[in-house]
């Protein structure tokens, strides 16, 4: 069955967004950073395959996934450490996914709260967030950290703290992603989920999984949404 978020007789009540890769754009630096740090252990990773191996990847699982397929032992700080750099980078080269704000500045127009859930640490996210100007539109409350709780996705630990903050069923939510990890977490919530994602690129498909190849699809696939509920634009969920 389909969530309540998108049944006709069902209720939007919050969306969720997932940060990198779907707010901010942060998966080329983070991954190069990586690549740069496993250079200095004598493994030849281009930064390509950086991103293609590590984006969407929580650091403490992507420490076991590297020390298993390149039979290294890294340590035991590395995620730690990683995290400490991963912060300072963000402050000085975090940049916003194109149409970010505008798509923000609508979902409120619509009416509808919404909440952060990533895997990357409240700290790293606030120094996004500062250094790209999102702090104007997303509160510290409202800022929810996998990492933090030790529950990277695909756990959806960190969606359903997000809807019980808010005071909402799970199935009353919307989640906004980019990567499978993350859209198995919301599947694994009861959550309705939209997929950000190029045409050309493939994805998994099942019920309750949308997808959408730019942001600025998003807020008019919310509105058909509330059209269909009985609530038009600006109706508070």
């Amino acid at each position: 069955m389909l969530p309540a978020a998108l049944r006709p007789d069902g209720a939007l009540e919050l969306v969720i967004f997932d940060c990198d890769g779907v707010l901010i754009d942060s998966e080329g630096p983070s991954c190069r950073m990586i690549a740069h740090d496993l250079r200095q252990y004598g493994r030849e990773i281009s930064d390509d395959e950086a991103i293609h191996r590590f984006a969407g990847h929580a650091l403490t699982a992507l420490k076991h996934e590297i020390e298993q397929a390149e039979g290294i032992a890294l340590p035991g700080d590395w995620p730690a450490r990683m995290q400490r750099n991963l912060v300072t980078l963000m402050r000085n080269e975090a940049e916003t996914i194109d149409g970010a704000p505008a798509m923000l500045r609508g979902v409120a127009d619509l009416g509808l709260p919404y909440r952060i859930g990533s895997n990357s640490s409240v700290a790293e996210m606030e120094a996004k967030f500062g250094r790209t100007g999102l702090d104007v539109l997303i509160a510290p409350q409202y800022i929810h950290s996998a990492r933090d709780m030790g529950q990277p996705k695909p756990d959806p630990a960190v969606y359903l703290a997000g809807a019980k903050a808010q005071g909402v069923s799970p199935g009353n939510c919307i989640v906004l992603e980019d990567t499978d990890t993350g859209a198995r977490a919301a599947q694994a919530a009861g959550m309705g989920c939209v997929l950000l994602r190029p045409a050309d690129l493939p994805a998994p498909t099942w019920p309750g999984l949308l997808r959408i190849a730019h942001l600025d699809e998003f807020v008019p696939l919310l509105r058909r949404i509330l059209t269909t509920q009985g609530r038009g634009e600006g109706a508070h969920a």
